[in-house]
Parts: C-alpha cells; sequence; structure tokens
C-alpha cells in the first residue's frame, strides 16, 4: 500500500464520520443555543432545562437519519473490503 492509498482511505475515513456524526451534532447545537436564547429573555436558568430538549432531539435524529447512516456506513465498508486486495499489495 502506497502513502497515497492510505492517506485517500484516512481522508475517507474522516468524511464519513462528518457525514454521520455532523447532522446530529448540528440538531443538538441548535437546540442547545435555541434553549439558551430562551433562558437568557426568561432569565430562567435552571440546568436540566437544556439537556432534556437536547437529548429528545438528538434521539429523533438519530432514529430519523439512521436509514440514511447505515447506508453510507455500508456503502464505505463495502468499498473497502471490495477493495481490500488491493490495498494488501
Amino acid at each position: 500500500m502506497s502513502q497515497i492509498e492510505f492517506i485517500t482511505i484516512l481522508q475517507n475515513a474522516l468524511i464519513l464520520i462528518l457525514q454521520l456524526a455532523g447532522p446530529i451534532l448540528l440538531v443538538g447545537m441548535i437546540v442547545g443555543l435555541v434553549i439558551g436564547i430562551f433562558q437568557s429573555v426568561t432569565q430562567i436558568q435552571e440546568a436540566t432545562l437544556t439537556f432534556v430538549p437536547k437529548i429528545l432531539a438528538t434521539i429523533l435524529t438519530i432514529i430519523f437519519l439512521a436509514p440514511w447512516m447505515v447506508e453510507i456506513y455500508l456503502t464505505s465498508v463495502n468499498d473497502l473490503f471490495s477493495n481490500l486486495l488491493t490495498y494488501i499489495r
């Protein structure tokens, strides 16, 4: 395996990580920002108020995007395993 192939595999892995984790983290960040603005406007400083909506939004995002995430993951793993003999040489 050459260095270029190795770097390409690592690059594809990092892109896959961003594709899988990005939407979940983005939803959590947006919900946290909205709740934070709500807390600032209403002057409610309850720590548990941000926790529950973020957890629910994250779980709903995972449930909603699970088929897409599994499809992308399996496609990537399939590509990796189909080229495994090429990488070993």
